[in-house]
């Protein structure tokens, strides 16, 4: 009995086990290491919350970028539909009162109305419509203003002398309004010029 329990010690300390019994040593070895390397292919609970709050910082600031570029946009149309049409509105009257052969409406000096009329080889008005700025010829009506803007606060005042033959000249004044809204609110601003008939 002795000797075989001194023969299973040396068998155990000189690394070669019954044939059993090394099996089941390295069978449990190998299943532990196998079970490690399933445990560390997935994510931890914590690991888990810190890629969700990482990703969630990242989706705030993205958002934040991405408003602030919309509103830089809609801050640029808005301000760029009320120049564009204030400054294509005083040209076309510019030019539309210099070659103008006399001031129909308003009819005398002083007199101030809400729409013009010049004789331009034929009756040319300029009045408000529903926000809108039209000329209206013989032939056809056309607004001078772009979809994205309202006119409004419209006033032509005649001015001039009484001196015989004087050529009158007419001052104009009016708001441009974007329709386009942005989130300071929507742009306005005033326009005012004086013409004379050349």
């Amino acid at each position: 009995m002795k000797k075989k329990f001194e023969f299973f010690l040396f068998e155990r300390h000189s690394g070669n086990p019954p044939a059993g019994g090394a099996s089941r040593i390295s069978n449990g070895v190998r299943d532990s290491g196998q079970a490690r390397m399933t445990a560390q292919k997935g994510f931890t609970l914590v690991e888990l919350l810190i890629y969700m709050g990482m990703l969630s910082i990242i989706l705030v600031v993205l958002s934040q970028i991405f408003g602030s570029i919309l509103d830089a946009q809609l801050e640029s149309q808005s301000t760029s539909a009320v120049h564009r049409d204030g400054r294509f509105i005083l040209s076309k009257l510019t030019y539309d009162v210099h070659r103008a052969s006399s001031i129909v409406l308003p009819a005398s000096l002083g007199a101030s109305s809400t729409s013009l009329q010049l004789d331009i080889s034929g009756i040319n008005t300029y009045s408000l419509n529903n926000g809108n700025l039209e000329l209206t010829d013989s032939l056809e009506t056309n607004n001078l203003n772009s979809a994205d803007t309202t006119v409004s606060n419209l006033t032509f005042t005649r001015i001039g002398n009484t001196v015989a033959n004087a050529k009158n000249t007419v001052r104009i004044t009016y708001t441009i309004t974007s329709k386009i809204v942005r989130p300071k609110g929507m742009e306005t601003k005033d326009f005012q010029t004086t013409i004379g008939i050349r």
